[in-house]
């Protein structure tokens, strides 16, 4: 494929010039992309999301999906980044349990709460769309803290990047300086909500995705704000109800692959095989999803079933278990808390889904005990 998809412009920085890529606005053009490369595909993911949320019907509650759905996300995107944490650092830490890579899972918890905050804006009539502001106010919540105050939280750059090298000179690739990134992103604004164009919205996602990534408006958390763009695209256009799906899965398995693509659009204008791979992504993340909802919906059913036939079981026993996929990992004293019991009364719960094996301890020790609904854990861990 040979079309142009921005023009260079010299930008210098830390005193040496290069080359920085400004792109063109969207939707790519001469060529057009042509319908017959994406429509197959494009249908393909359509059926996998629809397959999907047809099947979180099987759980009593979409909630305990979307506790370990977003998390998933979380995660995944973070790890893209070199982020070290795992999902039992996640739990354990919302347990209120010690986990020894605070930095690490600080920046999970606060893509959590970046995504969360822009899911109450787009659902509230009231909040904000998705445009600049909304991206500019995420990534306030995504770099709070340690490792991001000196990175211009909630600001556009004011400065040149570069991805890859050791200095701008040998990068393997510069972004458009500072002074262009406001102009792009109102130009990707205006596509978002440009309701004139043909192309079927989950092909736009895939744009609007490069696009933003090739714009690169922060100093740090652009890859993060990127997918969790894809997210917000979703829930937007209608593609997914509830955010089943953990698309960073896949990014991560071919993240190699995921680069190389975003940087053909830029070096060969080849538009087509990254909106391929992006749609490839979604009916495999999806069918992902819909695997793992089985596996939960099934592992849940069967320990359920066996607590139900237990005679030692009770109302405080039940009342736990149900808690146990948005509280896998857990002290007596929150169960105590959560069922709002005495801490006898939440000792003996907690002993009754030790005993059928359901729950484990994971200290061996006599005090500060803590326990796991291991088999759940490791399930979401795969």
């Amino acid at each position: 494929m040979n079309r142009d998809t921005g023009t260079y412009v010299i930008s210098t920085t830390l005193s040496e010039p290069v080359r920085a890529f400004v792109p063109h606005p969207l939707p790519p053009a001469r060529p057009a992309l042509a319908p017959d490369l994406y429509a197959d595909l494009n249908r393909q993911a359509e059926l996998a999301l629809a397959r999907l949320a047809g099947v979180s019907g099987l759980v009593p509650s979409v909630d305990w999906l979307l506790y370990s759905a977003i998390r998933k996300e979380a995660l995944l995107t973070s790890q893209i980044e070199g982020t070290q944490a795992t999902l039992t650092d996640l739990f354990d830490e919302e347990a209120g349990l010690k986990v020894s890579n605070t930095d690490d899972v600080e920046e999970v918890t606060n893509y959590l709460r970046a995504f969360r905050w822009v899911q109450e804006q787009l659902r509230d009539p009231q909040g904000l769309p998705i445009s600049v502001r909304l991206l500019c106010d995420a990534h306030r919540f995504l770099l709070d803290g340690a490792r991001g105050a000196g990175k211009q939280p909630g600001e556009l750059r004011r400065s040149q990047n570069w991805i890859g090298g050791t200095r701008p000179g040998n990068a393997a690739f510069v972004p458009p300086p500072p002074e262009h990134v406001p102009a792009l992103l109102a130009d990707m604004e205006r596509f978002i909500h440009d309701v004139g164009t043909e192309l079927p919205s989950m092909v736009r996602v895939a744009l609007i995705h490069a696009q933003f990534e090739t714009i690169h408006p922060f100093l740090d958390g652009n890859g993060r704000i990127g997918r969790l763009l894809i997210a917000a695209l979703f829930e937007h256009w209608g593609l997914l109800a509830e955010p089943l799906m953990y698309m960073s899965g896949y990014l991560k398995q071919h993240q190699a692959e995921y680069y190389r693509r975003l940087s053909a659009i830029r070096t060969e204008g080849d538009w087509e095989t990254w909106v391929t791979f992006f749609l490839e992504g979604v009916a495999v993340a999806a069918a992902d999803a819909e695997r793992n909802i089985i596996e939960v919906a099934t592992l849940v059913a069967a320990d359920r079933k066996r607590l139900l036939q237990s005679p030692k079981a009770g109302p405080a026993s039940y009342r736990l278990f149900e808690m146990l996929p948005m509280m896998p990992r857990f002290t007596i004293e929150r169960v105590r808390q959560q069922l709002d019991t005495s801490f006898p009364t939440a000792t003996a719960a907690v002993k009754v889904l030790e005993d059928l094996g359901i729950v484990a301890e994971m200290t061996g020790q006599k005090k500060n005990r803590s326990y796991s609904y291991q088999a759940y854990v490791e399930l979401l861990s795969r």
